[in-house]
This record gives C-alpha cells, sequence and structure tokens, in this order.
C-alpha cells in the first residue's frame, strides 16, 4: 500500500514538474517571438528612414564650403573607392558635427553626401526616435545602428541633433531623455560593435545646447557659415537655372554684394519671389504684344503694335496657351531685395563664432 502511494506521488510530481518546465518553455518561446516581432515592428518604422532615391544634389552644387566638403570626401568616398589607403592606423573620419545658423546649407550638404556616397543613407530627425512607449526610444536608436552596420558601408544622419542629446542636468530634462542620451552615447562609442563603416553626420543650429560627452564623439565638428560674395553669386545662378532672364555676369556679381548677410536659404527665397515677377507682370498687364510665332507678350502701352488687352481677355478667346511670360530682369531682382532682409542676426553669428573658436574649425 505504501509502496503504491508513493508510486502515486512521484507520478503527480514528475507530471507537475514537467508542465512547470513545459510551461516555462511556451513562456520563453512566445517572449522570443514577441521580442523578434518587436524588433521587426521597430525597424519598418525605420525603414522609411533609409534614403532609397539620391536627391541628386553633387558636389558642385553646394557653394563654397570647400573645407566641409574636402573632409567629407575623405570620410565618404575614399574609404570606399580606395579602402587600400585607410589601413593601420590611418583611419578615416566616423562622426562629423555641422553646426551654423539656420538656412545655411547643412541640410543640403548631406543631400550631396547621399547623392555622391555609395553607401546606405538614413537620414533621421528627432520625431523618428521619439516614441510615448517607456523605452521604445532607446530600442529605435539601437535597432538603427544596427541597421546601420548591417547595411555598411552606411551613412547616419541625424538632423536636429540637439532636440535629442541636449545637456544633461538640465531643469526640464526628464528620464526619457537621458535614456535616449546615454543609448546614442553608447552606439557611438561602439562600445563591443564594430562601426568601422558606420559615419554619423549631425546637423544642428544650437552648438552649445548638444551634451558634451555627445559633442566629443564627432571627430569633426564643422562650422558652416554665411555664404561669402562667391558663394551667393554662384547660388543666383543656381536657383535661377535656365529660366529665361536677360542678366549678365556682371548682375551676377552685383546681386551678390547687394546680398551681404543672406544665408543660403534668404537667397533660395529671394530667387522664388523674383521667379513670380513676369508672372505678376503677365497679370497686371493692359496691353501685349503679338510676336511672330503667334506668342502675346505683356509689353507698355508705349511700345509699337501694342494691342490695349488684358491675360484674361486673350484667355477668353482661346489664347491662353499662346501667351508668353518676360524674361526676368535685373530690375526684377532690385524690386524684391529692395524689400527682404536677412533672417541671421549678429548675435546668432557671435554664438556660432565664439563655439568655433572653442570647440569646431571652419568650413
Amino acid at each position: 500500500m505504501h509502496l503504491y502511494l508513493l508510486s502515486l506521488t512521484m507520478i503527480v510530481v514528475t507530471t507537475i514538474t514537467m508542465r512547470f518546465y513545459q510551461r516555462r518553455a511556451e513562456e520563453f518561446r512566445v517572449g522570443v517571438d514577441d521580442g523578434g516581432r518587436e524588433r521587426a515592428k521597430l525597424r519598418a518604422g525605420l525603414n522609411s528612414a533609409i534614403v532609397s532615391e539620391k536627391p541628386n544634389v553633387k558636389w558642385s552644387d553646394v557653394a563654397g564650403l570647400e573645407s566641409a566638403k574636402q573632409a567629407l570626401q575623405e570620410a565618404v568616398i575614399l574609404p570606399v573607392k580606395f579602402p587600400q589607403f585607410f589601413t593601420g592606423k590611418r583611419l578615416p573620419w566616423r562622426a562629423f558635427l555641422l553646426y551654423g545658423p539656420p538656412g545655411t546649407g547643412k541640410s543640403y550638404l548631406a543631400k550631396a553626401v547621399a547623392t555622391e556616397a555609395d553607401s546606405t543613407f538614413f537620414s533621421v530627425s528627432s520625431s523618428d526616435l521619439l516614441s510615448k512607449w517607456v523605452g521604445e526610444s532607446e530600442k529605435l536608436v539601437s535597432n538603427l545602428f544596427q541597421m546601420a552596420r548591417e547595411s555598411a558601408p552606411s551613412i547616419i544622419f541625424i538632423d536636429e541633433i540637439d532636440s535629442l542629446s541636449g545637456q544633461r542636468g538640465e531643469g526640464n530634462e526628464s528620464e526619457a531623455s537621458r535614456r535616449i542620451k546615454n543609448e546614442i552615447f553608447v552606439q557611438m562609442q561602439g562600445v563591443g560593435t564594430n562601426n568601422d563603416k558606420v559615419l554619423v553626420l549631425a546637423a544642428t543650429n544650437t552648438p552649445y545646447s548638444l551634451d558634451q560627452a555627445i559633442r566629443r564623439r564627432f571627430d569633426k565638428r564643422i562650422y558652416i557659415s554665411l555664404p561669402d560674395l562667391k558663394a551667393r553669386q554662384h547660388m543666383f545662378k543656381v536657383h535661377l537655372g535656365d529660366t529665361h532672364n536677360n542678366l549678365t555676369e556682371s548682375d551676377f556679381e552685383s546681386l551678390a554684394r547687394q546680398s551681404e548677410g543672406f544665408s543660403g536659404s534668404d537667397i533660395s527665397v529671394c530667387v522664388k519671389d523674383v521667379l513670380l515677377e513676369p508672372v505678376r507682370k503677365t497679370r497686371d498687364a493692359m496691353h501685349f504684344l503679338k510676336t511672330r510665332e503667334g506668342l502675346w507678350v505683356p509689353c507698355g502701352p508705349e511700345q509699337p503694335a501694342a494691342t490695349l488687352i488684358t491675360m484674361q481677355d486673350l484667355a477668353a478667346q482661346g489664347l491662353a496657351e499662346k501667351i508668353c511670360l518676360p524674361p526676368i530682369t535685373r530690375s526684377d531682382f532690385n524690386k524684391i531685395l529692395a524689400r527682404q532682409r536677412p533672417t541671421v542676426s549678429k548675435s546668432d553669428l557671435e554664438l556660432h563664432e565664439r563655439f568655433t573658436k572653442e570647440f569646431g574649425e571652419e568650413g
């Protein structure tokens, strides 16, 4: 009887033990599956950060910034095309910080890198890496760097990095903010990982707000300043493109002098406004001249053979497609420049120049 009870007890204990381990194994398997599904979900969100189509911005399209372009070519182009150059102690740059006032071409320079580099290009902003769920932001950062390593050679471009890596110890700093900064620092440091073929390129308008530990991780800290005279002249030409105009080389030189203190963005806005001037002239014209080709061009009343008619009248007669815009003139630029002001203040420039003396270098 005792033997029977003992056997029965052993059977029950064995059954309970087996079921316990079966449950643990099932829990572990589900946990692994959940982890895989979570990782796949995070990576799916980051896939949109991969720039699959090149932006078609070449080095020659970037006016000025010769030092910055040369340093980026050393880090991006040469190591991929001539890996034999970078052996032993000779290593390419691994992290770049582009800083300067808004509108000076930091993101434009990153587009040139994406176009010219034979590398996988990840373009992310703070919104791509910040999550309302606890712990998910760090996982996004970790997965981003892991994806970059798997796709090497690769480039991670982080725009407005200051929103992710502000100074530690600030009064409004949250626990989540501290964790994501620590994760960025760990991933950039590359402890236990291979970051040899991963370049981190970041941009900021407020370099002083960056955490010191993150700032030190950037090998190159390059000041993207306001364009000089030659660069401004080139920008006016690039933004005007092949639009019909009658400007001479002397006109472009004068425009560059008139736009002292303008950023690249300011010049872009100016030219966009100028491009609309022929449209405005045509809309408001009361007289048109008919050309030999049958096209109608706006003109003044004193013009020989001028016809008293408006754009709306021509359209009503079914001649809308025959209306031709006049060329852009120097006076169009003078009109727009007379009312436009530079957007970068002296205090902004002084702040960035002071940072350059302390931590950076001219671009």
